[in-house]
């Protein structure tokens, strides 16, 4: 079964909810990197962050890149997502694993990540992309979306991402989901969510326990009706491709390339986010010096 986004709005005009499974997504990107559960975990939130925060981009080429950078053992993590909501990542250390918390049994997130910094770029079709940045918060990610939120965008939110693996390593389930405050909502039905989201169960036991997407905000927004205004399937989906990676070797230049073909022969690119390989043999790469100098 396809994973999914939903967006939704409560009748009253006051919330606005993105909403999504992601079991499929998140097995997907265990397959290609061979992630352990914690790395699992760490960059399957990241990639429903991403996810969820790319549907909700209006132009239909615009892109949403969220990265972090921290000291901890799976080094940097970066998820790409476009404006439905179909998304794509790697983490720097993908074998990085630790031992479960003592406090709770459950993967240390925080652990993993470490200290550092979460950025988010969008790319809207503008000269220059737009970036923003703010210091992790917990390292547990959902936490640190939900800071970058209020501190960078202004706009109170609650975010919650959740990933469970199965002893043999696959995905058991995935989702999360972005509540946000809409302008002009009044003070009691800001103390009405804060009360839900303090009973709010986690969103993996309740995907595992077979809630839909619909059954789990209303189960977490008790209290408030809402109105379901659109769904999309998304998944993992890389955008790589042989003519792109050609691009991306005659970017670096006629110089570099003989340099690659003298000592090598031949050029070997590989995809971050796929893991597919793109071999250009001697042939190849004096093809693409002729066309670097036709242009100069």
């Amino acid at each position: 079964m396809s994973d999914r986004i939903i967006r939704a709005v409560t009748c009253d005009g006051a919330i606005k909810i993105l909403a999504m499974t992601a079991r499929e997504t998140v097995e997907e990107a265990r397959r290609i990197h061979d992630l352990t559960p914690l790395t699992a975990a760490a960059l399957g939130r990241t990639l429903v962050a991403a996810s969820l925060l790319g549907n909700d981009l209006k132009g239909e080429n615009d892109t949403i890149t969220v990265r972090i950078d921290s000291d901890g053992p799976i080094g940097s993590i970066v998820a790409v997502s476009d404006s439905l909501g179909y998304v794509r990542g790697y983490c720097k250390n993908p074998q990085a694993d630790l031992p479960v918390r003592e406090s709770d049994r459950k993967i240390d997130v925080s652990g993993g990540v470490g200290n550092g910094t979460l950025s988010i770029i969008k790319d809207l079709g503008m000269k220059e992309p737009y970036i923003g940045q703010t210091q992790l918060v917990s390292g547990e990610i959902a936490e640190d979306i939900t800071a970058y939120l209020a501190t960078s965008e202004q706009i109170p939110s609650v975010c919650a991402l959740g990933v469970l693996v199965e002893r043999d390593w696959s995905i058991r389930a995935a989702g999360g989901y972005i509540i946000q405050l809409l302008p002009g909502v009044y003070d009691d039905e800001i103390d009405r969510l804060e009360e839900c989201i303090k009973k709010a169960r986690a969103v993996t036991e309740c995907l595992d326990e077979g809630m839909s997407l619909e059954e789990i905000l209303e189960t977490t927004l008790t209290g408030f009706e809402i109105e379901v205004l659109d769904e999309y399937e998304v998944g993992y989906r890389c955008t790589c491709s042989r003519e792109r990676t050609r691009g991306v070797l005659m970017s670096i230049g006629a110089e570099e390339l003989r340099t690659i073909a003298e000592e090598d022969g031949q050029a070997e690119v590989n995809c971050q986010f796929c893991d597919n390989k793109y071999l250009f043999n001697n042939e190849d790469i004096s093809e693409i010096i002729r066309e670097i100098e036709s242009k100069q």
